[in-house]
């Protein structure tokens, strides 16, 4: 999908009552704890092998849960919210970091596209190669050739496996004992129910770990709760129209 299409439409953004952007501490690389506080950094190292790299979805959940994430860290940032649907964009003042920076610019420059559906198809196109960039430019992963000579393909490897597998821990730990969860880890843990990686995340666990999975999400924010059910619906178009082509 290279361009987003679709009639505009004239409905006001309201601001919700959402919780306050995470605060989430960010120590050396090497340190178990070494926490990113981007939620489509942390998401990309849980849908990702912590030694090999090697994804845990299928493309389809992967770029659109990144995609996904990045929207989050904006509503994060106050930039945007979801209702019904539809993004509205409450704040135009630029985030510090580059690529929300981008993603908000797109969401700027074409305000007649307010559908969350397109512009999750839409970021999704691109959103694993930069958020992978945007990992790799601060450490955070190391690019790896891999394949034969001629059929030769990238694939980012995280630079200390502690790191990579904190976020994968952390939050199958709280699950599993029927913790309650930061604001973080509940869009996290949301991002990972509706792609699907819960069945990995929760391998052998009783079922009441996954029912107390389903409680957390479905009893979160509104916002995200629209923005989650939107993104079940491009995933699941995706799969249908892989099955039928």
């Amino acid at each position: 999908m290279n361009r987003l299409s679709g009639e505009a439409n004239g409905q006001t953004a309201h601001i919700h009552s959402d919780p306050a952007p995470p605060r989430r501490p960010v120590r050396a690389i090497g340190t178990a704890a070494a926490v990113s506080p981007r939620i489509a950094d942390e998401f990309f190292y849980m849908a990702h092998d912590d030694q090999t790299g090697q994804p845990r979805l299928f493309n389809t959940a992967l770029a659109s849960g990144l995609a996904a994430a990045l929207l989050i860290e904006l509503h994060y940032q106050r930039r945007i919210t979801f209702e019904r649907g539809k993004v509205h964009v409450l704040q135009t003042f630029p985030p510090e970091d580059w690529l929300q920076h981008l993603v908000l610019d797109r969401l700027i420059a074409q305000p007649q596209h307010t559908d969350t559906r397109t512009w999750l198809a839409f970021l999704a196109t691109t959103a694993y190669e930069q958020v992978a960039t945007r990992m790799w430019q601060i450490g955070l992963l190391q690019r790896q050739q891999t394949g034969l000579l001629w059929r030769q393909r990238t694939v980012y490897v995280p630079t200390d496996i502690n790191t990579a597998a904190w976020s994968w821990a952390r939050l199958s730990q709280q699950v599993r004992n029927h913790r309650q969860l930061d604001h973080f880890d509940i869009a996290l843990a949301g991002l990972t129910l509706h792609t699907q990686l819960d069945t990995a995340l929760l391998d052998g666990a009783p079922y009441s770990a996954q029912a107390h999975l389903r409680q957390l999400v479905n009893q979160s924010w509104l916002p995200l709760r629209d923005l989650l059910a939107d993104l079940s619906s491009v995933i699941g178009a995706g799969v249908l129209s892989h099955r039928t082509s």
